[in-house]
């Protein structure tokens, strides 16, 4: 069982941690930034972009390096379509159990086939001295404001939907998952999503890159 987790992260503890990126930047219209986690995967990704493209919708791919080497050319048709891409880890690894200067080998590897600043840990775990170094290195490390769940096996797609529905701002950042673990649920959710979003006059953006400032 997933360990407990908050859907919503708030506001009180984006500004107690502005080292990191919580929220996308607001635009002239309201906008939602769509992150997915894990991929790309042949069984899942193709899926997302043509969801994404029906809707004209763009959106930040967090890649695991391992998956990037395997399926180059699907990584390409991420970039061609004009999404975005950050790290993800070459071999999604959780910061709590491994040293810094093996999470950053770690990084530095799946960097070979990311070259993007954006960086966001899997889990959401980052010891601080990785976080520092990560940020020494001009990465920008991308968390979120809305955890949709669907990585979650003990909810059902409606489940998770129903956790966003009307509770997404202009700027979100909302976390999915374009992998086998998340699809049963993201089939439902993602359609949802951009269909009644975009009915409210929201768009869906990348993420811009503008790195943190290094730290000295």
């Amino acid at each position: 069982m997933p360990m407990p987790y908050p859907v919503f992260v708030p506001r009180w503890v984006q500004r107690l941690l502005p080292a990191y990126q919580w929220r996308g930047p607001t635009d002239t219209a309201p906008t939602l930034y769509l992150t997915f986690d894990d991929g790309p995967i042949p069984e899942v990704t193709p899926w997302v972009l043509d969801q994404l493209a029906a809707y004209g919708a763009k959106a930040t791919f967090f890649c695991v390096g391992a998956n990037v080497q395997r399926h180059p050319a699907l990584y390409a048709r991420l970039l061609a379509e004009g999404h975005q891409t950050g790290n993800h880890t070459q071999h999604h690894l959780d910061g709590w159990r491994y040293s810094t200067a093996a999470y950053m080998a770690d990084v530095a590897r799946a960097a070979e086939g990311v070259a993007s600043p954006l960086f966001r840990p899997p889990y959401g775990r980052l010891r601080w001295g990785q976080a520092r170094a990560l940020r020494r290195a001009g990465f920008q490390i991308v968390l979120w404001e809305a955890l949709a769940g669907d990585f979650d096996p003990q909810l059902r797609a409606e489940d998770c939907w129903q956790r966003l529905k009307g509770r997404l701002r202009d700027g979100s950042i909302v976390v999915l998952h374009d992998s086998h673990k998340a699809w049963p649920r993201l089939e439902g959710i993602l359609p949802q999503l951009l269909k009644h979003y975009q009915g409210l006059g929201y768009q869906f953006k990348a993420l811009p890159l503008s790195p943190l400032a290094q730290v000295p």
